[in-house]
């Protein structure tokens, strides 16, 4: 997902930007079982490949479906049993029985621009997009509800169209070519990521903190007024007084943390130490105080404050404890590295359409595969426009995109181009294909192309990328957030970090409630970590949290924390919550350098991103991994540079 892949909203600041079933679903069960050596079967007809869903338009429309989203059931067991060592499809024997010019493994935004530049280079181009989900976007997610006659949107994923720096000319001349002139919909529509105290149908709504008794001793939900020091607004939570006074001087800024170090030293240093260390060395902070900004970062970074330099939280502008610094943000570091998220580096434009970065894919789709939306609309028309998911795989469209297929080897023919086996329905199946473009998550790839150079192999290994989990949560109201005077909750020490109401982007038709007696979509933010280890670590403990809780774990998380911080305003679960979707991405933002952990920065020839998307023959590899940013605009960049290493 990429870091503008991220939720709105956490509460009292930014745009936070960079989210296990039991693996005994049929289709998981039978693939599995399919012998290695099994004759490859026909393709599956587009009818057959989208089964019939009571009460989705057509019979077959994903964004509508809740409970466990994000990787689903039947989306990544196939590939887990591959990375474990079963032989699933590696030695299929017998022709091919498609062939297409490209074949795309990745039906992201990466995966589908890499399908759109190929195509402008070969129009007359076959092109087959394999997508593990049962739905295409990647990150770039759709969740959607019917609520009492409302439709209401959220990002399952990528939240919107941001970045720390400007988008290429060929992002944003993708953006504008799709209908989205970026800067002309923030001025018509507003829509920025930003997540501010603000007005909810005429209502001027505030943030709050809820501390939780397991880590503070009591419940309390504590009122953060913007018009009031956060040290006073503290007096009414549990905290001590030495915790709050220590709070208080850290806001302050009053005195210079770093004493007589030398300013060109500084930078230097701070790249050094941990957020934390410097938070607890410099900031005067105890480990009481400390709680209340250790997981601050996880919606950034999906690491807490012990996961990410100094440095790193200075660039990022809104993290206290820098005030008296009063470094240049230009300046000089002999380190020579860029602090991640650092927003003096021009940054690029904002914006959120009601679904995300979902917007994005849908529109790739358009261009791609005809029948699939109506031609011609405006992006404000697209938001709400029926779609058509069986023309997504009909036989005679120049570009097909084949969902719940799960590459499982690629392989380069003797001669030329490449053959590619993938399991569906149960089945293994092989097409050949002139080139390949490898979009989905980079650390896969050495087991789906076990012929790599061992160094290659090795460098996508280090491309770990982040786990994090969104919720959607579907409210019939509201009221007890207006009652509260509340839009958002932050939550330092719970499970979840964050919760924020929607305040829909007003377009195409898609408005926000009238009253709080409206639906609305609550935003849940919940990231998976394990403090005190390196970072790569920390997202892979995070990982096996996150896919040894099933659903029923989740949703009592949520109605749980609701209901404590909510309920004294009248906040029923079993009343108010009409549906809840998980969107769980153990595999989730693309890495990016830390300077605590990784030995080569960006720009270093050694760097992980650019040893592992060498190309391989027929093979190229995109994704935001290949580009180390969790951003779209790397995502789009990166399938720019793959097509070109193809075509010349």
């Amino acid at each position: 997902m990429a870091r503008d892949g991220s939720p709105k909203g956490m509460p009292g600041g930014r745009l936070t930007r960079r989210a296990f079933v039991q693996t005994g679903s049929a289709t998981a069960a039978a693939a599995l079982a399919t012998p290695a050596v099994a004759a490859p079967a026909k393709p599956a007809s587009p009818t057959a490949a989208l089964p019939v869903h009571p009460g989705e338009p057509g019979g077959y429309y994903p964004p509508l479906r809740t409970g466990l989203r994000g990787s689903h059931a039947g989306s990544f067991e196939v590939a887990h049993a591959l990375r474990d060592g079963q032989a699933v499809g590696q030695a299929l024997a017998g022709p091919a029985h498609e062939s297409y010019d490209l074949v795309v493994v990745g039906g992201g935004i990466s995966g589908l621009s890499a399908a759109l530049f190929y195509r402008d280079r070969n129009p007359a181009a076959r092109i087959l997009i394999l997508e593990n989900h049962d739905d295409f976007g990647g990150h770039a997610k759709r969740n959607e509800f019917r609520v009492r006659g409302h439709t209401l949107l959220m990002n399952g994923g990528t939240a919107g169209i941001e970045s720390p720096t400007p988008y290429s000319k060929v992002a944003d001349g993708l953006l504008r070519r799709l209908g989205i002139d970026v800067p002309a919909l923030a001025k018509a529509y507003g829509g920025d990521t930003e997540v501010e105290e603000g007005t909810f149908a005429g209502l001027k709504l505030g943030r709050a903190a809820f501390f939780d008794k397991e880590s503070f001793g009591s419940d309390a939900l504590v009122r953060l007024p913007d018009d009031v020091p956060l040290a006073g607004a503290l007096a009414k939570s549990p905290l001590s007084a030495t915790a709050r006074a220590q709070i208080a001087a850290l806001e302050a800024g009053a005195t210079d943390p770093l004493g007589t170090m030398a300013m060109d030293q500084r930078k230097d240093y701070l790249a050094t130490i941990s957020y934390r260390d410097y938070l607890m060395k410099h900031g005067g902070l105890g480990e009481e105080a400390m709680l209340f900004y250790q997981n601050r970062p996880l919606g950034w970074w999906c690491v807490g404050a012990d996961g990410i330099s100094a440095l790193d939280a200075w660039g990022t502008s809104f993290f206290p404890g820098f005030k008296g610094l009063k470094l240049d943000p230009g300046g000089t570091m002999r380190m020579g590295y860029t602090p991640r998220g650092f927003a003096s580096t021009g940054g690029s434009y904002d914006f959120h359409f009601p679904d995300g970065n979902a917007t994005i894919a849908r529109r790739l789709v358009a261009q791609l595969i005809p029948g699939f939306m109506a031609p011609g609309l405006t992006v404000e028309q697209s938001i709400l426009a029926p779609t058509d998911y069986a023309a997504l795989d009909r036989p005679d469209n120049a570009v097909r995109l084949r969902l719940s297929s799960i590459v499982v080897h690629a392989v380069n023919r003797a001669q030329a181009g490449a053959d590619v086996v993938y399991s569906h329905a149960g089945k293994v199946h092989k097409v050949a294909a002139r080139h390949v473009v490898m979009a989905c998550y980079n650390m896969i790839i050495p087991y789906l192309v076990p012929s790599l150079p061992a160094a290659q192999k090795e460098a996508l290994h280090e491309l770990v990328k982040e786990p994090l989990v969104y919720v959607s949560v579907a409210l019939d109201n509201w009221r007890a957030f207006a009652k509260a005077g509340l839009s958002g909750i932050q939550f330092p020490q719970a499970w979840f970090q964050n919760a924020g109401l929607d305040k829909a982007v007003p377009i195409g038709g898609y408005a926000g409630p009238k009253s709080p007696d409206d639906p609305i979509v609550l935003h849940m933010t919940g990231i998976p970590h394990q403090p005190g280890l390196p970072e790569h670590d920390q997202s892979r403990a995070g990982r096996m949290e996150l896919l040894g809780t099933d659903l029923a774990a989740y949703e009592t998380r949520v109605r749980d924390l609701l209901t404590r911080a909510l309920g004294p305003y009248g906040f029923d679960a079993d009343k108010d919550v009409a549906a809840i979707t998980i969107n769980r991405w153990p595999h989730g933002y693309a890495p990016e350098y830390n300077a605590l952990w990784d030995k080569h920065q960006d720009d270093d020839p050694q760097a992980p991103n650019k040893i592992a998307r060498q190309r391989f023959g027929a093979i190229t590899i995109a994704n935001s991994d290949s580009g180390r940013a969790a951003y779209t605009d790397s995502a789009i960049d990166q399938a720019w540079r793959a097509v070109g290493e193809l075509l010349g």
